[in-house]
């Protein structure tokens, strides 16, 4: 009953009962969620949702074969009284990359935008307010494509369900921008070459849930995987991509086609190189480039940047610059601009009316 009380919480921007500064990354109770069902060969209308739950058929194929894409980004109640979500245009490009590989139908940006929109403008009571985006609070939005049609056989879906739920969260870590440990994962894969690596995708992330859980348990944070062919090269965190700014003053991140085209990864390169940095995306084999590394961090919206102070493989551990200046720097330059703080030389951020 408290929880229906809390979700009925005034229109008002940042209106909901809640301590906003004191927000985890976890499951707060919202309004409900923009919607849009693709039957027929065609995608229907907008609506939106006032539940958090959702009915699909017994053998609706998300269930037993895995048809989904889904994506992260952010809305910010900004100091100047604005909603801004930041680069919208560049998840709704990956969720259709994602959705040709898993044989989802397309659809148009002004669709996706539009559920993006009708979430923020029904959850406005739920966006945190400007003092606690300040802190790495923002109304976290969750975009996902599943295949809802019933069916036995293994094939695509001939319908689909398009969802976008939001939630207020605080910081991805809740030691903020402090740098962590992490371990090089040797004894499991994260992805094959040819596989869906590149797509951001549910099974991808379940793999992950067992070596997660074991390097947690030795202490670590956080993962790093190497490639599945000859566990030399590096691939990615376990939800994050890795950058590294090395000892000769550059901006190294992996190239691969098994590692998640990161949003956030592309705006810090397109920062690093604003500020002259030169960058260089490209195959990093670990054990012969990991001692020119000065600061590494695990990228992604969640978290933006969280800095890595070592990384341990077997009895070896090597450790990077703690205090992370360099990254911070980055960080700083990025929520500036996602917050409404600071010039957005590359339209990154989108306002969204309240009206």
């Amino acid at each position: 009953m408290a929880e229906a009380k809390k979700r009925r919480v005034g229109d008002g921007l940042s209106s909901a009962d809640l301590e906003w500064t004191k927000l985890t990354f976890d499951i707060t109770e919202t309004n409900g969620r923009s919607q849009v069902i693709y039957k027929d060969g065609k995608w229907g209308e907008l609506t939106f949702e006032n539940s958090s739950t959702v009915t699909l058929h017994q053998f609706a194929n998300i269930l037993h074969y895995g048809q989904e894409v889904f994506e992260g980004l952010k809305a910010y109640h900004c100091k100047d009284g604005k909603v801004r979500v930041f680069n919208d245009k560049a998840n709704y490009e990956r969720m259709q990359s994602g959705s040709r590989r898993m044989m989802i139908p397309p659809m148009d940006y002004e669709v996706f935008k539009a559920a993006v929109d009708l979430a923020v403008q029904k959850n406005r009571a739920f966006i945190p307010p400007p003092d606690a985006c300040a802190t790495g609070a923002a109304l976290y939005i969750r975009p996902v494509i599943i295949g809802s049609g019933a069916q036995v056989s293994l094939h695509p879906s001939k319908e689909y369900m398009f969802m976008v739920m939001v939630v207020p969260v605080g910081p991805y870590f809740k030691t903020g921008f402090k740098a962590i440990p992490g371990e090089v994962i040797s004894d499991f894969d994260r992805a094959a070459p040819n596989g869906v690596g590149g797509v951001k995708c549910a099974g991808n992330y379940a793999a992950d849930m067992m070596p997660s859980a074991m390097h947690k348990k030795r202490e670590f944070p956080i993962g790093l995987y190497l490639d599945a062919t000859e566990k030399k090269y590096v691939e990615e965190f376990n939800g994050a991509n890795m950058i590294a700014l090395t000892k000769c003053g550059k901006f190294v991140t992996p190239e691969s086609s098994s590692i998640l085209p990161s949003i956030t990864n592309n705006c810090l390169i397109q920062l690093a190189k604003d500020k002259g940095i030169v960058v260089e995306r490209k195959p990093l084999s670990f054990l012969d480039e990991v001692d020119t590394w000065k600061e590494v961090g695990a990228v992604g919206t969640a978290a933006v940047v969280c800095p890595i102070k070592s990384l341990t493989l077997g009895e070896k551990t090597w450790t990077f610059t703690e205090d992370a200046k360099g990254l911070q720097d980055l960080f700083d330059r990025l929520t500036l601009i996602q917050r409404g703080e600071a010039p957005d030389p590359h339209g990154w951020a989108r306002i969204v009316s309240m009206d």
